[in-house]
């Protein structure tokens, strides 16, 4: 009932047509992990893979591709349990944007988006 946005079409959609894969793991005791997390649902966290060769030439270099789902302007906060050395904005070629530079903070890195925007991150972690 209500709205797409109130009635979480998109997070059914994915949970549909991406459901979770158990793997069984070789620790009993083993505390559960997140690699990310977004603070807004009107966030969609789409991909997390390692930069291009040509946007980036170091291999501790990876891209997350986030956008704004709900046709509404929001503040975000991407959560990481990865060792972040640098973050900052890219195009979608994976390509540093001037100015683009995030600074981590308690919470994460601040994302603000416009209805519908795309953001590319690119975050250098530390050896």
């Amino acid at each position: 009932t209500g709205s797409f946005q109130e009635a979480g079409v998109i997070q059914q959609a994915y949970n549909l047509n991406f459901p979770l894969h158990v793997v069984p793991s070789h620790c009993a005791q083993c505390p559960a992990w997140s690699a990310f997390s977004v603070s807004s649902p009107a966030i969609v966290l789409e991909a997390v893979k390692q930069a291009s060769a040509g946007a980036e030439d170091r291999p501790e270099a990876v891209v997350v591709r986030l956008y704004e789902a709900h046709g509404s302007t929001v503040t975000a906060w991407l959560q990481t349990s990865l060792p972040i050395r640098e973050a900052m904005l890219c195009d979608l070629l994976e390509r540093p944007i001037e100015q683009g530079r995030l600074l981590p903070e308690q919470r994460g890195l601040r994302l603000s988006f416009t209805p519908f925007r795309v953001l590319s991150v690119l975050l250098l972690l530390r050896s």
